[in-house]
């Protein structure tokens, strides 16, 4: 049972918050809806015509990258760890950082013109390992979005007094019928457009309550909580339960591998002006990586010191014995603000956080739709389908995934961290992927038969999710890295032997 179901909670949500809210959802969804007149083809569809530039191509990246969803996982992993856990921020920042510089696999791919990463197997290496490894990207990519409405519709039932599950489904239905409306109409051009409006609110959102709970704590008083709640594993990363030294490896490498093989932000790539504006979109797009960790941190890290001082809820949420569950932890971030904030600020804040649910909402929505369509069902269709018929199949999947999203996130028993559970549903897809592209790109000797092997082991890391563990009768050690830490060794040594074992043949002609 919901230990927070029958205790009263205040909020300072009011009337007025309430109007921001319906303002801000009205003047997203016509904007993304008007960004239809620029629509002509699949390219426009699918990578805005290939057009856009540095300023919107970072506000884009950074406002999808930073949802609601990631301010919930993160607030929830600051609540827990403290001042620890601002090292993956860092970790982060330096991985995104490399990438802009170097250009890594995303310069490649841009000069190609490729619209998606399973494209890039087709040209590289076969057909079926386009639909393959779109339909492996897909279902990933889409099993990694299966928590995104429960997160959100905690946040939204806590800031906004919503207390039954009916009003709940009924306000998260709505914003996904909204997302869906505007993405399905506009395509890429469409969450490009809204994503610049979605970045601006979210941007003095994040900035204004960082500044309003720095004013009302005091620095020195949220230091001073850490230390008392957790001691020195509040700071040091090494030593925090929920952290130590393997787990910050496997962050980097995720960190490392989300800029330039996962699809939201490698469409980013795809769709910019030239190379140069590549680079310049993930250089300065690592500065949004880092923020878009440490404040979430800080407002979970403040949430702990408010939590502390009520002991109703310091009961509930900082047991004696250190166990609480991931929902309860979830729940520690907006419950706070919903108190710390003023009203009518709060309303801004809130519409923030919408903004960046929607954000990524649309941008996942419409990359998973696209991988399908161009990557798996235009492939197996045996004949060639129009542009038209290309963006109606891509609305289709688009409901079909927002069906999932509803269900999933009612069913799924949440058994790890959410972060957690994201960075072991995404390696379902992007350990296999970073042997193939990495192999593709720069290993003359990579083959057919190495990217398969590599992508089924890459599979295995479905065994990280707890309920999939539980399952199997196995524990695995840490929290949650080890799993991917065996896998990763593992995809590329398969990739490497099939490829020598097997050569294609074409290319030793």
């Amino acid at each position: 049972m919901d230990p927070l179901a029958n205790l009263q909670i205040s909020t300072n949500f009011s009337t007025g918050d309430w109007a921001i809210v319906v303002v801000f959802l009205v003047a997203s969804t016509v904007l993304g809806m008007w960004a239809m007149r620029y629509i002509k083809d699949m390219d426009d569809y699918v990578v805005a015509g290939r057009s856009v530039r540095t300023y919107l191509g970072v506000a884009s990246m950074v406002a999808a990258e930073l949802g609601l969803v990631t301010v919930m996982y993160s607030a929830q992993k600051g609540f827990l760890c403290g001042f620890a856990f601002f090292a993956i921020a860092v970790l982060a920042a330096v991985a995104g950082l490399i990438v802009g510089q170097t250009g890594l696999i995303v310069v490649p791919l841009r000069n190609m013109g490729v619209m998606t990463i399973p494209e890039f197997y087709q040209r590289r290496y076969s057909h079926g390992l386009r639909v393959v490894g779109g339909a492996i990207l897909a279902a990933s990519g889409i099993l990694n979005m299966g928590m995104f409405l429960k997160a959100d519709s905690m946040f939204v039932t806590s800031v906004m007094g919503m207390n039954s599950d009916l009003q709940l489904k009924i306000a998260m239905t709505i914003l996904v019928v909204l997302v869906l409306l505007y993405t399905m109409v506009g395509g890429m051009i469409s969450v490009v457009f809204t994503d610049y409006l979605q970045y601006t609110i979210m941007a003095i959102g994040l900035v204004v309550t960082s500044v309003l709970l720095m004013v009302h704590f005091g620095w020195s008083n949220i230091v001073d909580g850490v230390q008392r709640l957790k001691g020195p594993a509040g700071f040091n990363p090494f030593i925090a339960p929920k952290i130590g030294p393997w787990y910050l490896v496997w962050m980097f490498f995720l960190g490392f591998i989300s800029s330039c093989v996962w699809q939201t932000s490698v469409m980013r790539a795809t769709s910019a002006e030239d190379e140069k504006v590549v680079r310049r979109t993930y250089s300065w797009g690592s500065v949004g990586f880092l923020i878009r960790f440490l404040i979430p941190y800080f407002w979970g890290i403040c949430a702990m010191v408010f939590l502390a001082q009520d002991p109703r809820l310091r009961a509930i949420f900082l047991p004696v014995d250190g166990e609480v569950s991931q929902n309860v932890a979830l729940r520690a971030m907006p419950i706070a603000l919903s108190n710390l904030m003023p009203a009518g600020f709060i309303g801004i804040l809130t519409a923030g956080m919408l903004a960046a649910a929607m954000s990524t909402y649309n941008t996942y929505l419409h990359t998973w739709s696209a991988v399908l369509t161009q990557d798996v069902v235009a492939p197996l269709s045996g004949r060639p389908l129009s542009s038209r018929q290309r963006i109606f199949l891509a609305r289709m999947i688009m409901c079909g995934v927002a069906v999932f999203l509803l269900v999933w996130g009612l069913w799924y028993p949440l058994g790890e961290d959410l972060w957690d559970y994201m960075a072991i549903t995404g390696a379902i897809y992007f350990t296999g992927a970073f042997a193939v592209l990495v192999g593709g790109v720069y290993w003359k000797r990579a083959s057919c038969m190495g990217a398969y092997g590599a992508f089924v082991v890459s599979l295995a890391n479905v065994i990280g999710l707890k309920p999939v563990a539980h399952a199997l009768r196995i524990d695995w050690p840490g929290n949650g890295e080890w799993p991917g830490l065996l896998i990763v060794p593992l995809t590329c040594a398969t990739f490497v032997v099939l490829s020598l074992l097997y050569p294609d043949q074409k290319r030793e002609a």
